[in-house]
């Protein structure tokens, strides 16, 4: 019984290193740490995106609703439509970062750089009250560098600036200047080789795409990497597999966006602009599934939907330490920081929470996901901060849909009962372990 105990705690601790090493080598933590910078900016998308079709239709009609509908528009401009051209820089920063690279601005610069040089050299538009498109050049258009292009700036983002990083290091290819020159423009000269020699590379394989191949990298990786990725971890099996895992995970300590943040993050973020974008354009939205959806109807709380296992508590459990640590932890939890929750309940290495705490995430996504594809319930299309109180969230993230949080409050209620036995199997143990000090 001992042997099988310490294989099991063994494999546990085998997985949990691996897992932990994964999600923390420097490329996916760069990525986590940009996605962090910029997130703020696509709340403000998504407040804009919210004021224009939801609030100002309330006050506005015709022409004043249309010239009041700008405010959005340009936000959505300056936000969403550029997404590509932000990500790609503050990648480039943050590897810089993490790689203790001491120019971490010309890092950045280089990556905004070389993803221009990649974009297309001919773009096919539209012209304004015109029927067919033309072709036109030395055009950079909201297509390519919005959210089309996002997964295209992170991919030439790390890669262009590893590359000029690792080039840096190398000393014959330095210029070094005397002592007297400021230190911002020596830093500059050093940097220059390396610079020309990473921009020149792209530029050479650019060349050689359009002339050879009469394509452009951006669409190479958009069709071949980024949506092949985005539909298998976007599809309910593999977001309910990867989030389930992630959620397992922070049952051993270590904090699901490990997994989350470098698996699912940047594809749910993809779908979630796009939908943003289509609902401020007017058109079809595309996409059930993106990061608001799963947080909204899979995080009630927090990880783990432990606001339910907080209300569970309240009703059911006559234990005064779980009784005390939810008092402490409810409003926090109302406002989906649930910390306190897992490691002062505690969720963490305890076997008995750890089966609801995976599985009910999952069981909210796909609740609200069946009323969301039979066409009860609108799509999520706009991006609300993440701390939003459970039912307002809904509320909002679907465009003003009633019926959101009615799911959503369905979702609680079994989530409660689902946590109920579970929590009286915990105080059972609890009690064992009490007689046994």
């Amino acid at each position: 019984m001992n042997e099988k105990r310490n294989r099991g705690k063994k494999f546990i601790d085998q997985f949990t290193n691996i897992a932990y090493k994964i999600g923390n080598q420097v490329h996916l933590r760069s990525l986590r740490d940009a996605f962090a910078i910029i997130m703020p900016l696509f709340i403000l998308a998504g407040i804009g995106v919210l004021v224009n079709n939801v609030i100002f239709p309330w006050v506005f009609t015709g022409e004043r609703l249309s010239n009041f509908q700008y405010f959005g528009t340009y936000i959505t401009n300056g936000t969403l439509n550029i997404a590509g051209l932000l990500i790609a820089p503050t990648i480039g920063y943050c590897l810089a970062q993490n790689k203790k690279y001491v120019n971490k601005i010309s890092a950045a610069i280089i990556a905004l750089g070389t993803l221009v040089i990649m974009m297309p050299n001919t773009v096919s538009i539209i012209p304004v009250d015109a029927k067919n498109a033309v072709t036109a050049s030395s055009v950079l258009t909201f297509q390519n560098i919005g959210t089309t292009g996002m997964f295209s700036g992170i991919i030439i983002g790390l890669v262009a600036t590893e590359l000029f990083i690792s080039l840096s290091k190398v000393k014959k290819i330095q210029i070094h200047l005397s002592d007297a020159v400021p230190s911002a423009v020596a830093g500059s000269f050093n940097s220059l080789i390396p610079a020309l020699i990473t921009m020149s590379l792209f530029a050479a394989f650019a060349a050689v795409l359009t002339v050879s191949f009469h394509t452009d990298l951006i669409s190479l990786i958009t069709n071949v990497i980024q949506e092949p990725l985005r539909r298998v971890n976007t599809s309910l099996p593999g977001l309910l597999l990867i989030y389930g895992t992630g959620n397992l995970l922070f049952t051993f300590g270590i904090h699901q966006a490990v997994i989350n943040g470098t698996l699912l993050d940047p594809v749910l973020l993809i779908n979630m602009n796009k939908n943003m974008a289509a609902y401020a354009a007017g058109d079809h939205i595309p996409y059930i599934i993106n990061n608001v959806f799963r947080d909204t109807f899979g995080m009630l709380g927090g990880t783990g939907s432990t606001i339910c296992l907080l209300i569970a508590t309240l009703i059911f459990s006559k234990s005064k330490a779980n009784r005390d640590i939810t008092k402490l932890s409810f409003i926090p939890s109302l406002f989906n920081i649930n910390e306190p929750v897992i490691f002062g309940y505690p969720i963490v290495f305890n076997i008995a929470l750890t089966i609801p705490f995976v599985l009910l995430p999952g069981l909210g996504i796909s609740i609200a996901y069946f009323f969301t594809a039979i066409g009860w319930m609108n799509r999520v299309v706009v991006m609300v901060p993440w701390t939003t109180p459970p039912l307002l969230n809904s509320y909002l993230a679907t465009g003003g849909d009633w019926r959101a949080p009615i799911v959503q409050g369905l979702t609680i209620v079994l989530g409660i009962l689902i946590y109920w036995p579970f929590l009286k199997i915990n105080e059972r143990v609890m009690d064992k372990q009490a007689e046994l000090k």
